[in-house]
């Protein structure tokens, strides 16, 4: 850890934040997927919640998982929740929205769009939804606000997830379309170190 990780955990708080990508949902394939609500087998469901059961209890973390509402996280939640987890929901770590482009095949999207999307990767609204930025934005205030000596586990999104990176990383800003890392694979587990100032803002990521 660097001394001025070190510093910010002494005068604040530090985070380790262990995130899953939630199981392959169904009829995605070559979609646009942010806020539309698809399925996923309850048996994939079940395979990630056991994953995340087996390795709480060999490292000793807490049991509490956290989700966005949508079905394709929150279903782990609720196999956990059937065997005396905590499930705790929170939309603040719900995927990116997409506006008018959600749902759609991204073969239909037209290429100027995109274009006007990565020409202002960060601070443009694909579809008419939501930016990048207020993505990390809501991401490093639920990172902020869950700061504790416990980790906290999350069942997540790819946008979301590498939101979440980004800030960890301490990634140049404005965003340019090549940093976006690719999307992690499904149920693929990263964990993440911060460190928050006092009055819980700024995330410092762990250098060690």
């Amino acid at each position: 850890m660097s001394a001025a990780a070190g510093d910010a955990a002494a005068a604040g708080g530090a985070l380790k934040l262990v995130v899953w990508r939630h199981a392959r949902p169904e009829g995605v394939a070559g979609r646009c997927i942010g806020r539309t609500d698809v399925a996923v087998d309850p048996r994939r469901a079940k395979r990630l919640a056991h994953r995340i059961r087996r390795r709480a209890r060999r490292e000793g973390w807490p049991r509490c998982v956290w989700t966005s509402p949508l079905r394709r996280c929150a279903l782990v939640g609720r196999w956990l929740a059937r065997w005396g987890w905590q499930h705790r929901v929170d939309p603040r770590l719900i995927e990116l929205d997409f506006g008018a482009w959600d749902g759609q095949r991204w073969s239909d999207i037209h290429p100027g769009a995109l274009d006007a999307w990565s020409a202002d990767f960060e601070r443009h609204a694909p579809g008419g939804g939501e930016t990048l930025a207020a993505l990390l934005r809501r991401c490093e205030a639920f990172l902020a606000d869950a700061a504790s000596d416990a980790p906290l586990l999350v069942v997540g999104h790819a946008g979301w997830i590498n939101a979440a990176r980004l800030l960890a990383e301490r990634a140049t800003r404005p965003l340019q379309a090549a940093q976006w890392p690719p999307a992690p694979a499904y149920t693929s587990a990263l964990e993440l170190v911060f460190f928050f100032e006092a009055e819980g803002r700024g995330a410092l990521p762990s250098s060690g």
